[in-house]
This record gives structure tokens, sequence and C-alpha cells, in this order.
């Protein structure tokens, strides 16, 4: 890294986000700022509407139990993701390359960043329908303005959003204390009374609650590179998901599903435990800051998601990320007025079928790159695209057939055990156990030096 950095022949240029090549150690930011990018995703008013979704179909402690067991498991497929990501400096499409080869990590890449535009125009549209239930504006309006605002702040690039999360944070936990006061005192219920709430509907496994929890960062959450590269060490990476998982999508999560059981949800069936409601009626002041309030929160979930996005496909295209970013936010935009992200709940489930595997494989290949150098494949690595589809295809048969059953758990364990199948019974056949160290196997290209420089692979 300071290789290609003294070769450019100047420092770190602090409006440079990497698109191309790891992120340097001068440019590596501290521990607050990569938490604070992390820590203000998941704290979003989508995340307490789904809440509310399980809490209202499992009952509160059930609710929270299938809460914090699906933010166990993000903790250990994002942590181990982040840790690598800090320890390369790469972000997810340098990151893939390992696993799925130099010219297969476009595909991989390409999917995940076209996938999560869609979290982006989910984002749009509940802002437009969030601005019409609070100031009466027509949705496409507040959907307009949205869009036009989370783009821009994008465009800013990776300082942005770490402004943007420690703001959005304190408005989260303020608004949502207040809500619940709110719900508490107008409901006439006690702590014992939402103890014991045991639902109203009974259509949700505990399985398919763990599902829902991990499915709404399963893409961002397996392209965290993106954001982890610029820590300056594994641990640091690791705190900062410590602060997403499960601590801000705990929290999230947990006061959607509280605000369900002190009744403060009118339809907590489809409405979930969104509670900008609950201010309502309680003085002039809480409107604007409650209109504050949804562009900080969504436009922090919006703003990470066309991070994600333009990242991902700068690094596959001679693009840069901002240019990009305008782009993919105008299309987003445009998705998000044709109504597409009314069909959320489909994609939600397809994110939980097809993505988690992506992970799975990249972990496995790092964890291997942590203890040695291995070659990167030139061109389409077969075994790590096989693995993706068995993986895929186990976490589908499951969401069909086992409708109790984690599909995301069913895909990650089957992918990443059939890619060390695969990649081992490929070794053997190559012969590479003969190799000398470093040379590389027939096919495949040199070790590259962002994969096995030592002075990377000693960090923590």
């Amino acid at each position: 890294m300071t290789t290609e950095t003294s070769a450019r022949g100047h420092g770190p240029d602090a409006s440079d986000e990497y698109e191309h090549a790891p992120v340097p150690p001068a440019a590596r930011r501290g521990l607050w700022s990569v938490a604070s990018v992390w820590f203000g995703f998941p704290m979003n008013l989508g995340n307490a509407v789904f809440g509310g979704v399980i809490v209202y179909h499992l009952g509160l402690l059930w609710g929270f139990g299938a809460i914090l067991a699906g933010n166990l498991v993000l903790l250990g497929y994002v942590g181990l993701l982040s840790r690598a990501a800090a320890r390369t400096g790469e972000n997810f499409s340098l990151q893939a390359a390992g696993a799925f080869g130099e010219r297969g990590r476009k595909l991989a890449a390409a999917f995940l960043a076209t996938v999560v535009v869609g979290w982006f125009s989910f984002q749009i549209g509940l802002t437009g329908t969030t601005l019409h239930q609070i100031l009466g504006w027509s949705p496409w309006l507040g959907a307009v303005v949205g869009g036009i605002v989370y783009t821009a702040i994008t465009v800013a690039g990776i300082r942005a959003l770490s402004l943007l999360g420690f703001v959005a944070v304190p408005l989260f936990v303020v608004l949502a204390g207040i809500a619940l006061a709110l719900g508490v005192d107008d409901g006439g219920v006690s702590l014992g009374d939402a103890l014991s709430y045991g639902g109203g509907g009974h259509a949700l496994s505990f399985g398919a609650a763990m599902s829902i929890v991990i499915a709404g960062f399963a893409d961002s959450g397996t392209m965290t590179a993106d954001f982890t590269r610029w820590a300056k060490d594994g641990r640091s990476a690791l705190v900062a998901t410590l602060g997403a998982f499960p601590f801000a999508n705990g929290v999230a999560f947990g006061v959607g599903g509280l605000v369900v059981a002190i009744g403060g949800a009118a339809d907590p069936a489809v409405d979930g435990g969104g509670f900008l409601g609950l201010l309502s009626g309680h003085g002039a002041l809480l409107t604007p800051v409650a209109v504050l309030f949804v562009f900080a929160n969504l436009g922090s979930v919006a703003t990470h998601c066309l991070y994600n996005a333009a990242v991902g496909w700068s690094a596959i295209t001679p693009a840069r990320m901002r240019p990009l970013a305008v782009v993919l936010g105008a299309l987003g935009l445009l998705a998000a007025l044709t109504g597409v992200w009314d069909a959320f709940l489909d994609w939600l489930n397809l994110l939980g079928v097809f993505v988690p595997p992506i992970g799975a494989v990249l972990i496995v290949d790092q964890l291997r790159r942590a203890r040695a150098p291995f070659p990167v494949p030139r061109g389409h690595h077969a075994p790590a695209f096989l693995a993706w589809a068995l993986g895929a295809g186990a976490a589908a048969l499951a969401h069909y057939l086992a409708p109790a059953a984690v599909d995301a758990l069913v895909g990650i364990a089957v992918a990443a055990a059939s890619f060390v199948l695969l990649t081992r019974r490929r070794s053997r056949s190559a012969g590479e156990a003969s190799l000398t160290p470093g040379e590389p196997a027939p096919g495949e290209s040199a070790p590259r030096a962002s994969l096995a420089a030592p002075s990377r692979q000693g960090a923590v």
C-alpha cells in the first residue's frame, strides 16, 4: 500500500475514496469515525417497523429473543468480514477477487451493488409516505426531495456518512424515548403489561423472525468492507461492528417491539413499530423535529446503501464513485416513483436467500489468506460460484420446505462447507502441495501483494 502511495508522488488525498486500490495506512480513520458510520446505519425507523412486526407475531419476550439471536449471527458474520477488510484495506469488490477471481469478482460485486440500490429506493419511498403522514405532502414530492438530498450527501463521501451518523443516532434515541413515554401515558399501560404481551398474530416462527433480522443487513453487511476498510486495525473494525450488532440494530428493533407491546401501533401487522404517530398532537415543536428526524434517520440508511452501490460499481468500471452515485441515485429514485419499493417483503426474502452465501465464501477465503498467501485466480473461480449456488439453493429449499428454519444460516453453512471441500479437492488435483512457497498454481496468477503483504497480515 505504501508503495502505491509513493508511486503517485504525494500523500493520501482526503477526498480520495480509493475505489480501485486498498486504503493506505496514512488515510485510515479513527475508531469513532468508523464506528459512527456503522452505528448510525442500523438505528433507523425501518428496523423499528420490522421489530414491531416480529413482536406482534411472537410476543415481547420471544420476539426480543429472536431479535437478539439474529443480531448475534450478524455480529459474527459482519465482524469476520470487517476484520478482514481492516487487515487488507480493500473494498468489497477487491476483497472478493481472492474467492471469485479477478474477473469473477465483477459478477459478485455487480450483483450486490445492484441489489443494494433496492434498499436505497425503499428508503426514498418510505420518506415520501412518512412526510405525507406528517405534513400532508404528496408522496411523490417527499420521495423526490429525499432522493435528491440523500444523493447529495452520498456524493460528499465517507466523511458525510460519518457526520450523518452522529446526528441520526441521538435523534432516534431522543424521539423514540419521547414516543414511548407518550404511548405509555396515553394508553395507561404498565411495564408488566408490556412484558406480558403475548402477540396478536401467529404467522411468524422464531426462525422466520431471525431471518428478517439477518436479511435486513445481508447485503450491506456482506459489503461491510466498503466501510471498515478505513479502520486502522482489525480490532477497531470489530468494535465498530459491535456498535451496530447487536447494539444499534437491537435498539431499533427493540423500540419497535415496545411500541407494539404498549399498544402504540394502530395496525401492527402492517405498520409494525413505527413510532412517529405517537408524537402527533403533542405540540407544534415536535412536527419540525420529526421532519428533521425523517431526513436524518432514513437518510442515514439511504446514503449508506447508495455509497455501497457506487463504490461497488466504481470498483469494476473505470468510473469514479461520485459520478456513479449521481447516476445510481437517479435510477433508485425512478424505481421508487414507480412503486417498486412496495414489493419490499419479497425483496427481503430474496436477500436472505441469495446474499449470505456470498459472505460465507468470502469469510472462508479470508480466513485461509490470513494464515498464508494464496494466489488470486485470474478468471472466474468456479468453486466459489458453485459454493454460492449450493448455499443459495439450500437456503431457498429451507425457505419453502422448512418455514421454521433460518434461511440465511442454512445458506451460510452450506456455502462455507461447499467452498472448503471444493477448494481442497481442487488444490489436490492441481498439485498445489508440491509447489514452492509463493509459486502460483496452474491457471492462476501469482499472489497479489495487496493480499499477501506481511505488514498487513501482521495487523490485528
